[in-house]
């Protein structure tokens, strides 16, 4: 019976916050972050951002720890057990099937991005060296930039086919590297994997990051300005932007959608990490610590890399435009070519690249243990097994997206843009309003080594289901009002509608699966209880 199960533990506690901190801290925070900031005004989008943060970020994060942790007491890694601990209507386990369905997708696509990187990593610096990727100052920026991005596309898309993208063999290899990587520490279990990867990657992240920063910082004058001219674009408030009643509603709905991203809310994955805790290990200070430390990775060392560099080599209209390309031509395109004028400069772009592989590296393995546990908690299989089936459909399907690079752009925007926010509206009702806040507050004080303030309980109540509706149905009409008649809601091309529509296919088998999974989960919950008595 899964509630008798043995579960596994967090083996220290700087190893459990290394490892949440790890689930938190990913691509968003170094690529998605900086790119969102200077498309949205810098001060204008800051904002909203700390607003978003204090109001959102905070609450959610501390629910969603105590939620784990509840769970954990009874034996329930996923919010599939834990809706129906909390919750005893039929419809409520079926709701948290979107905790292993989310996380499940998002895995898909973000390991094969994540991939790129660690490719990056060794082949950029190898070109640079080599005299490939070196350009000379004094030419158009567009010049600068091209050799750069004609590598990341021949990477990328070797050949295309129709809608087909044929990658390169090199972008294939370390496909199967990272991939490997990822079911060998999911595979040793919560302490000896991703513990011991958090406890090993995390210091080197942060180290990286500082480094990079630090160099960033001392550029000096150069040909677009300087360093400082980039942080004063993104910390001097700019309220006109931010209220202007033409910009405003796009920068505050970015700007609460990169808190709710960054901190990995609404995906069910820090319900089952904080599932592995003790009935009365803290939530309240640890869960603080998680946000700290991913805003300092996020606003301290992703805002002082990206934005500098790119400011003071290109200027800030360059780098607006630049911006506007994309989130990955910013830190794949633009980034190794700013390091490419640099003594050292192939050095400081393997540190970049390594850099987002590592946060890439301990989101992505974040995001597949939801399923692993829903598999051993509801289901009795031995972490091997789980492991093994759940890495036959990761590996099979992740090769809709590297063949038809088309499905990311579906998978993130059902998963992400749509999902994630659903979900965590979902959960804030029933943990405050079906559950019941007073009881939810108790849970969250449990143990505690901090006391929140009673502000937070009422933030948490009403003023946090009011944001996460708002930014639900922002992102859901997104795709509707900016629309134009070559491109399907998920964004992209009607060329590519056949893609779209096998990773359509793959999320509805994936979560009809799951589903009956959870059926069948349930029929033990009845039988558990039935010899309880409940």
């Amino acid at each position: 019976m899964a509630e008798q199960r043995q579960r596994e533990k967090w083996a220290t506690r700087i190893g459990l916050v290394l490892a949440m901190a790890g689930n938190a801290i990913g691509l968003g925070n170094f690529l998605r972050f900086p790119g969102r900031a200077v498309r949205n005004g810098g001060g204008a989008f800051m904002i909203p951002y700390f607003i978003a943060y204090l109001f959102m970020g905070i609450p959610v994060m501390w629910l969603e720890w105590a939620q784990g942790r509840f769970g954990g007491r009874y034996g329930h890694g996923t919010t599939p057990g834990m809706f129906h601990r909390m919750w005893s209507h039929p419809i409520s386990k079926y709701l948290g099937v979107l905790g292993i369905f989310i996380p499940t997708v998002i895995a898909i696509y973000y390991t094969y991005v994540e991939s790129w990187s660690l490719g990056f990593a060794f082949l950029v610096p190898y070109k640079i060296l080599t005299g490939e990727l070196v350009v000379q100052r004094g030419i158009s920026v567009e010049e600068v930039l091209r050799p750069f991005e004609t590598f990341r596309g021949s990477y990328i898309v070797a050949k295309e086919v129709g809608f087909w993208t044929i990658p390169s063999l090199w972008a294939y290899f370390f496909f199967l590297v990272t991939f490997g990587l990822n079911i060998w520490v999911l595979w040793r279990g919560i302490a000896r994997g991703i513990e011991a990867l958090a406890k090993l990657v995390m210091p080197l992240l942060f180290l990286f990051a500082i480094a990079l920063m630090v160099r960033t910082l001392t550029l000096g004058q150069h040909e677009g300005g300087s360093p400082l001219e980039g942080l004063g674009f993104l910390w001097n408030p700019n309220f006109q932007q931010a209220f202007s009643l033409q910009t405003g509603p796009r920068v505050w709905l970015e700007a609460f959608g990169q808190i709710f991203f960054s901190l990995s809310l609404g995906m069910g994955a820090i319900q089952c990490y904080a599932s592995y805790l003790g009935p009365n290990d803290d939530v309240m200070l640890t869960g603080l610590s998680t946000t700290a430390a991913n805003e300092f990775a996020e606003v301290v060392l992703g805002s002082s890399i990206a934005i500098p560099a790119a400011v003071t080599f290109f200027g800030l209209k360059q780098t607006q435009q630049i911006v506007e390309k994309g989130i990955f031509f910013l830190g794949f395109t633009s980034l190794p070519a700013i390091f490419s004028f640099l003594p050292a400069g192939a050095l400081l772009s393997f540190v970049w690249f390594l850099l987002l592989f590592f946060a890439g590296f301990t989101s992505s393995v974040a995001m597949a243990q939801p399923m692993l546990a829903f598999l051993q908690d509801e289901l009795g299989w031995t972490r091997q097994k789980a492991v093994a089936m759940l890495g036959i459909f990761w590996f099979v399907s992740m090769h809709l997206c590297i063949f038809a690079n088309a499905a990311i752009d579906v998978l993130d925007f059902w998963s992400g843009s749509f999902g994630a926010p659903l979900f965590a509206l979902i959960e804030v009702i029933v943990m405050m309003w079906i559950f019941g806040a007073d009881k939810m507050w108790e849970e969250m004080h449990r143990g505690a080594q901090l006391q929140a303030p009673r502000f937070f309980y009422y933030a948490a109540k009403y003023l946090t289901p009011l944001l996460l509706l708002g930014v639900f149905i922002g992102f859901a009409l997104q795709p509707f009002i900016g629309a134009t008649r070559d491109k399907t809601i998920e964004g992209v091309s009607l060329s590519a509608l056949p893609v779209a529509w096998m990773a359509r296919l793959l999320m509805i088998a994936l979560l009809a699966v799951q589903c009956y999974l959870i059926y069948l989960a349930s029929q033990k919950w009845k039988n558990v209880g039935a010899q309880r008595g409940e």
